[in-house]
């Protein structure tokens, strides 16, 4: 199957890092022309080396290719005139703009919305930023480990409360997520173009990733009950729900929301006739009322037996469990592999690497995935495209307006 569901469309995306060039990947994934815009010196996301995933540690670069690939690079430097109208010229033969600049950057250069969307009435003007389009903040900048986990909420909300200081998220957390709501509206408002034959202006912010991430927290504060973090093992009033520890110290999640329609097949599965016909355990509020007996007992039983054991019993219930996976048993899961959740990127040179193909699928199959391109590669074609002659381009690179 053809990436096609963008097929026709034409994304010019300034932007920088990862939240908003996430999102531009998405479209390119399914078939976007999503040209790439960098300065000169290109984006500085491309020395970032994080996690030995980046710069330093030889051949791909695999954060920038998650974030970029699919498109097209061309590098423009838009301090210049020329850099400014090549860029106008581009963006008359576009259906998306999407930027993470900051407005005062995106006034500077006569980019804001205001202008771009009176220039180009059909034009969706898409932004990604950390803190929305109002209020005290609204220009500030905002990373996803500022804007998303610490004001958004999640630094604090996860952190219990016996630490001294607040738990660290993993990478991009609140970019990629920010980014797949900004694939969502910039879809949104396409199709709404195609009923109306008008542009709109779509707005993500890191700030709201977080809150609605958060919703149900967000719900307990609105009623009242402001949520905390849990300290320890945590736990429910039903003690189906939550993690056992093994006997060789790994753990096994279980969600027995439904607890009376699975307590006596957990039982037999286990050969424990006895829990299952003790009264303190006979139904969901039984349970309940003697939390810490039950817990206890089901600590030991869990104790009996190592992680590949349980995962070898816990199958034959049809029940919702699941092992707790490191990173590297995830890759290797039947689940991962079957439905294709990572994919190969092919090179010009025949080698490949592997990324994550991302959570949606068309058809029941995954995006085909492409690499990302090396900064500034199209500037050339795109310009050719353009209508620009060899000794334009020429001209172009002597004066410094394209490398």
């Amino acid at each position: 199957m053809d990436n096609d569901a963008f097929s026709g469309i034409r994304v010019v995306e300034l932007a920088q890092w990862v939240f908003v060039p996430v999102a531009g990947a998405l479209l390119a994934d399914w078939g976007a022309d999503v040209i790439r815009v960098e300065r000169p010196d290109g984006d500085p996301y491309r020395n970032l080396a994080t996690q030995g995933i980046g710069a330093d540690s030889g051949g791909v670069n695999l954060s920038v290719a998650l974030a970029n690939r699919g498109k097209r690079s061309v590098a423009l430097d838009l301090r210049t005139d020329r850099g400014r109208e090549l860029l106008d010229e581009l963006l008359a033969t576009a259906d998306v703009f999407l930027t993470n600049f900051r407005p005062a950057a995106l006034r500077r250069l006569g980019l804001d919305a205001g202008q771009l969307t009176q220039r180009f009435p059909r034009l969706v003007y898409a932004r990604g930023h950390g803190y929305g389009v109002r209020g005290p903040e609204a220009g500030k900048p905002g990373y996803d480990s500022s804007a998303f986990w610490a004001q958004g909420g999640p630094a604090y909300v996860l952190t219990p409360r016996d630490r001294e200081y607040p738990i660290s998220q993993r990478g991009a957390m609140g970019d990629r997520n920010g980014a797949m709501a900004l694939g969502f509206a910039m879809a949104a408002a396409l199709l709404r173009r195609e009923r109306t034959g008008r542009g709109s202006v779509v707005d993500v912010s890191l700030l709201a990733t977080a809150m609605w991430m958060l919703s149900s927290d967000v719900l307990a504060e609105l009623a009242g009950n402001s949520p905390v973090a849990v300290s320890g093992r945590g736990g429910s009033a039903n003690p189906l729900v939550g993690a056992y520890r093994t006997k060789d110290a790994r753990h096994i999640q279980l969600v027995f929301l439904q607890a009376d329609r699975y307590w006596a097949q957990f039982c037999d599965l286990v050969q424990r006739a006895d829990l299952r016909s003790d009264p303190r355990f006979a139904d969901m509020a039984s349970r309940a009322a003697h939390r810490a007996e039950c817990v206890a007992e089901l600590d030991a039983e869990f104790a009996r037996r190592t992680f590949d054991e349980w995962k070898q019993l816990l199958s034959r219930l049809d029940a919702p469990w699941a092992p707790v996976q490191s990173i590297g048993e995830l890759l290797e899961d039947p689940q991962v592999l079957a439905n294709e959740y990572l994919g190969d990127v092919e090179t010009e040179t025949g080698a490949a690497y592997r990324l994550p193909t991302g959570p949606v699928q068309f058809d029941e199959r995954p995006p085909v995935l492409r690499r990302a391109p090396e900064h500034g590669e199209h500037t050339e074609a795109l310009l050719l495209e353009l209508g620009y002659s060899w000794s334009d381009i020429a001209e172009l690179q002597d004066s410094g307006v394209v490398p």
